[in-house]
């Protein structure tokens, strides 16, 4: 996509087609790399649009951990600035997107634990 400006990181659901499908209104095509600094847990889903696209009661999420060393997988997007605001709209209020450092020296957005 020529319009593809914005890096997004996901490590959980939005890696998964069916959300993309869903969500964006295509699958998306993304990289491996891995979010730098964080650590991973998981949270409870509540929100009845977001179980019925991700089928998942428990989705990951992440928080910054203080050390360099510890690393999360996951896959980064590029995608244009409205699938961005579909992101944001997928997400629930547990969440929160930063942009942050990818293993491969590149910046994304992701969403983390909000504060």
């Amino acid at each position: 996509m020529s319009d593809a400006t914005e890096r997004l990181f996901s490590y959980g659901t939005l890696q998964l087609e069916s959300v993309q499908r869903a969500q964006f209104g295509r699958v998306l095509e993304g990289v491996a790399d891995a979010l730098v600094g964080f650590r991973r847990d998981m949270v409870e889903i509540t929100d009845p649009n977001v179980l019925a696209k991700s089928g998942e009661r428990f989705h990951p999420i992440v928080s910054r951990s203080g050390n360099d060393a510890d690393r999360v997988a996951g896959t980064v997007f590029m995608i244009t600035p409205a699938e961005l605001a579909a992101a944001d709209a997928y997400e629930v209020s547990d969440y929160a997107r930063v942009e942050a450092p990818l293993a491969s020296g590149l910046r994304a957005w992701v969403y983390v634990k909000r504060a």
